[in-house]
């Protein structure tokens, strides 16, 4: 069985499967979710309380992408695109262009920056509070200077996010436009055309190992919300 999912991912000539399909179920749900979060929170008032179900599907993404950094697919591993300082500055340099199926060493840490600050965003508006009527489930279990202090960076992440999400286009772009490689179809369609790489086992036995991953982050998040 896993032989005939790898041979289906790799169809075709110098196409390969980079991107599973719980991967990139992951990427566009969140960046649904952060969207309808941004759009709530502007709109205020009642829309808080859709704000915060998004925060929690958010918070259950996240739990399940650490999950999946180690027991996805082969790309979709931290131990596979995560690198070091030096790795970073010699890329820069132009001196580490190596082949990059997956994240280059550049596109890694920005994954993982925007990551941190979604869970830093999704932490503190557990804390967090309106300053009238809405609180987030856990601010109970803190004082009201800290909650406020809490709220506050909270709403300073806002911002953090808009800035990391812009950098991130803008990334995407200049690859696109400059340096004709594609990043947006591979997480669409899974695949990147014209490589030499092993693929990414993609099939029903990982989409199964997914769905109980899911389940667990779903069930870990809701403990916290329900404390």
């Amino acid at each position: 069985m896993g032989s005939i999912a790898k041979d289906r991912a790799s169809n075709g000539a110098g196409r390969v499967r980079i991107w599973d399909l719980p991967t990139r179920l992951f990427h566009w749900s969140l960046v649904v979710l952060v969207t309808i979060s941004v759009v709530t929170a502007k709109l205020g008032g009642l829309w808080l309380d859709w704000h915060m179900r998004s925060g929690y599907a958010i918070l259950t993404l996240l739990v399940f992408r650490l999950l999946w950094g180690v027991a996805g697919s082969r790309y979709a591993r931290l131990s596979h695109f995560v690198r070091g300082p030096r790795t970073i500055l010699e890329y820069l340099r132009g001196q580490h262009e190596g082949p990059h199926v997956g994240h280059n060493p550049l596109g890694a840490l920005s994954v993982l920056a925007i990551l941190a600050l979604l869970l830093l965003q999704g932490i503190t508006g557990l804390f967090a509070n309106d300053g009238s009527f809405t609180e987030g489930p856990l601010a109970k279990l803190v004082s009201n200077p800290t909650s406020n202090q809490l709220s506050t960076l909270h709403r300073w992440g806002e911002l953090a996010v808009y800035a990391m999400v812009a950098l991130h286009l803008a990334a995407v772009l200049y690859y696109l436009l400059l340096r004709r490689d594609n990043l947006i179809g591979p997480m669409f369609s899974g695949d990147r055309l014209g490589v030499d790489a092993k693929p990414a086992f993609d099939g029903p036995a990982l989409w199964l190992r997914a769905a109980v991953m899911l389940a667990i982050s779903a069930g870990l998040t809701a403990y916290v919300v329900l404390l």
